[in-house]
């Protein structure tokens, strides 16, 4: 009877580990959404560069948090 448990329990390990590398293997893809985003952000960000350097103070930093701070991480968090 001990081999028995001893064999279960070694399956079960098996199992798990198995299962932990299955999970690990999980690759982040990009769909059209994804590179909508991106590129909305993109756009953001060079008018907000192209707003400062001509010379705005008010809506150059507003392109430019929203472009970095929003756009661009919702374009990797988003599935």
């Amino acid at each position: 009877m001990g081999k028995k448990k001893k064999k279960k329990r070694m399956e079960k390990v098996e199992k798990k580990q198995i299962k932990k590398i299955t999970e690990k293997e999980e690759t982040i893809t990009f769909g059209k959404k994804n590179y909508l985003f991106f590129m909305l952000g993109l756009i953001s960000i060079l008018i907000g560069f192209f707003t400062l350097s001509k010379g705005s103070i008010t809506i150059a930093p507003i392109l430019l948090v929203f472009g970095y701070v929003v756009l661009i991480p919702v374009s990797i968090i988003i599935k």
